[in-house]
């Protein structure tokens, strides 16, 4: 276990203990020794953590603590990694590259053992056909998601016929092969998905819709019966 880990399951640690805890008990919570433990407490302290006590009197943590963001753990770390690489690859070119900017702006902050996972990650993306996603602008629908605002598409279906929809965006759904604009149709009145590479224009519109894109997303899940992320 690295040193940052182990700062970390002492903080854990002292999350579940609302009162004062002995050294000892700590010690032996977090596998270390005693002499190990002090120094920890020492470190965490001096990076900021409102930890209160003394050897003898024991230590508690005080509430309203956040812990620092870059605390990851070397499994956090490759998740991160997997994840941004991912994005990287199959998702459209300025979400891949503020993936990018992303891990590379969480490893020039981190200690140089974690920032060191970053770099030597095992956990490699496979190829994988290119998504399609038409000509549209995805940037453009997930900031229409972000602001609740309605979108004027061109659709065509599977045998090319077209119709004119006003949309609400909520989601954006990213598939081994494409992309799917998650909306309630105004022109069918229900849920419906659009694959991006079947929209021919869309226009953002500068109105917003009538309902939170929380609220449209979680009655989207209930009718398709897919359960909230964990």
């Amino acid at each position: 276990m690295s040193r940052s880990e182990r700062l970390l399951d002492l903080v854990q640690v002292l999350r579940r203990h609302r009162r004062p805890v002995s050294g000892r008990r700590l010690a032996q919570e977090t596998g270390v020794s005693i002499r190990t433990l002090y120094r920890d407490i020492a470190t965490l302290q001096g990076q900021g953590a409102p930890i209160e006590g003394e050897p003898g009197l024991g230590y508690v943590l005080k509430p309203g603590f956040m812990l620092p963001p870059l605390m990851f753990t070397e499994d956090e770390i490759e998740a991160l990694v997997l994840g941004s690489r991912w994005v990287a690859e199959r998702a459209d070119d300025r979400l891949g590259a503020a993936a990018r900017d992303a891990i590379a702006k969480i490893a020039a902050v981190l200690p140089g053992d974690l920032r060191d996972s970053t770099e030597t990650s095992a956990l490699i993306v496979g190829p994988g056909t290119s998504l399609a996603g038409g000509d549209i602008d995805l940037a453009a629908v997930r900031k229409a998601i972000r602001a609740e605002r309605k979108l004027s598409l061109v659709y065509a279906d599977g045998r090319d016929a077209r119709t004119q929809r006003t949309i609400w965006p909520f989601a954006l759904g990213f598939f081994d092969h494409v992309r799917v604009v998650l909306g309630w149709c105004e022109l069918r009145q229900d849920f419906r998905s659009f694959r991006a590479d079947r929209i021919a224009t869309m226009t953002p519109l500068d109105i917003r819709y009538p309902r939170r894109r929380q609220v449209l997303l979680k009655e989207w899940r209930e009718r398709e019966g897919i359960p909230p992320p964990a």
